[in-house]
């Protein structure tokens, strides 16, 4: 697994924009910049709708003004379903919505999750990092069903 001091590996997302979808690869999405990244384990999944994704869209201003620079969501889903899930949380142009559609990133820093029980198949674990100019400055991983360290306040603690 991933951990502090690691850098990000260089894989390519499926990124929704308003002019469509984007492919971007790690490092253009990271480089130079203090990113705050938070991985669910599906789009209009119910803690990821109702408490995740909504924590760092209410705390964007708040999390800027500790210096991050940019929000990043990313999921195991199509981009797709990462654009329906965006309109209809209205993240607008304020959080980077990453498909992470083959799980090729959540297997490549080791928080992939098989959620096969729950009819959903491979997906990522619910995190949150802070990644520093493509590093990976904080980690908060969550134990299987809670959502915890991984919320926006519990980053704006990091941060001093």
């Amino acid at each position: 697994m991933i951990k502090a001091g690691d850098a990000l590996p260089d894989v390519q997302f499926n990124v929704v924009t308003s002019d469509g979808m984007k492919a971007m690869r790690t490092s253009e999405i990271f480089a130079g910049k203090t990113v705050a990244l938070l991985a669910i384990p599906g789009a209009f999944t119910p803690t990821c709708s109702a408490k995740h994704l909504p924590s760092f869209k209410e705390h964007s201003g708040a999390l800027q003004a500790k210096g991050i620079d940019a929000i990043a969501c990313v999921s195991v889903n199509d981009h797709f379903v990462m654009g329906a899930w965006a309109k209809d949380q209205n993240v607008g142009d304020g959080i980077l919505m990453l498909a992470d559609g083959s799980g090729d990133f959540a297997k490549a820093i080791g928080l992939d999750a098989d959620f096969s029980k729950f009819g959903m198949g491979l997906r990522s674990k619910r995190y949150s990092m802070i990644v520093k100019d493509g590093v990976v400055d904080k980690l908060n991983v969550e134990e299987p069903g809670e959502y915890k360290v991984s919320s926006a306040e519990h980053m704006l603690s990091q941060l001093g």
